[in-house]
């Protein structure tokens, strides 16, 4: 029976990988701060639902905290460790930077340390699509340059990578890096913009539109991506003989047991789109407040997700329209609406 640590399980994303592999008999641990940059009480009910299992436990406490995370994981003895806390939110790392090294650089580097020092049979780590930054060749490929991002919130996740990729190759320790591609779904975070513009139809108030609706979006259902992310559990990178070994497209590092993953659903959709499929879900319009792009946001996202169908077999598959229903559906019923 393998046994999972997962950072984040209080999270949206770490809540439902924690969901499916105590479904599938893991024994898991969960590790989060429970930060206040939204609803912690939001937060306290994943966990308060998790530990109904009696094969999860958890530790409340931040990854920043030197030798605390360590100290957890030498106690738990994972076989995996899967990283998914951090600082989220693209604009929220124009306001409040240090949080993203404090939380996604410091944290990390934490998480580094403890899983080499258990030599863990692999380390997974949460990046984002926001690495690809200004790149404009689309759909996004995991063997193109991210070198131009456009956040702080960006900049961080890209330096998680390059320091992934030094422990892989300094100590042999496999790690599967993936990168998200706009999330959504039930229990969601209330900052992400189907939140906002669930809550804003239903209470009848104005939704923020940037780039007046000219925005494309890979949105992903969010229990497609946790099955993406359970089935590279058993994706573990070797480290190559040499480089002719690595297979057309495989983002493998030549040097290391090393890959980036993107996980997206693999469509292109307009934001305008994405609303009418909440609007329908509501059964009544939006307040529409058209406004300017944001500063270091980008007009489109579109994930290749071939690498990861080459490695697991699988593909995210749930359409925007069949997504937003059950979010809707979960709403409502939590907030009474």
């Amino acid at each position: 029976m393998k046994r999972v640590l997962i950072t984040g399980t209080a999270g949206f994303i770490g809540f439902f990988l924690a969901k499916l592999l105590l479904r599938e008999g893991f024994v898991v641990h969960g590790y989060d701060a429970m930060t206040d940059y939204y609803d912690v009480a939001l937060k306290n009910r994943r966990h308060q639902m998790l530990l109904q299992s009696e094969t999860f436990s958890a530790t409340e406490a931040y990854l920043e905290e030197e030798n605390t995370f360590l100290n957890v994981a030498i106690d738990f003895k994972p076989d995996v460790i899967v990283h998914l806390a951090g600082q989220a939110g693209v604009r929220y790392s124009l306001e409040n930077p240090r949080a993203y090294l404090d939380s996604n650089v410091i944290g990390t580097f934490n998480v580094l340390e403890a899983a080499n020092e258990l030599a863990v049979r692999h380390l997974l780590m949460a990046s984002t699509s926001s690495v690809y930054g200004a790149n404009e060749n689309m759909p996004f490929v995991e063997t193109e340059k991210a070198d131009t991002p456009l956040t702080f919130y960006a900049a961080t996740k890209k330096a998680t990578e390059a320091m992934g990729h030094s422990y892989a190759h300094l100590w042999n320790l496999p790690i599967t890096m993936f990168r998200f591609f706009t999330v959504y779904g039930p229990w969601g975070r209330p900052d992400m913009a189907h939140f906002k513009f669930t809550m804003g139809i239903l209470e009848g108030t104005p939704i923020d539109i940037y780039n007046n609706g000219e925005m494309y979006r890979d949105f992903t259902y969010v229990e497609d991506l946790v099955l993406g992310i359970r089935l590279l559990i058993d994706a573990v990178p070797q480290r190559p003989i040499s480089a002719e070994d690595i297979a057309p497209g495989d983002s493998l590092s030549p040097v290391a047991p090393y890959r980036i993953v993107n996980i997206g659903n693999s469509e292109k959709v307009k934001l305008l789109d994405y609303i009418e499929a909440i609007e329908s879900a509501i059964g009544k319009k939006a307040i529409r407040n058209y406004m300017d792009m944001q500063t270091g946001d980008v007009p489109a996202t579109w994930a290749n997700a071939h690498l990861l169908k080459e490695l697991t077999g699988y593909q995210p598959t749930t359409g925007v329209r069949e997504g937003i229903s059950k979010f809707v559906a979960w709403y409502r019923d939590y907030y009474g609406k």
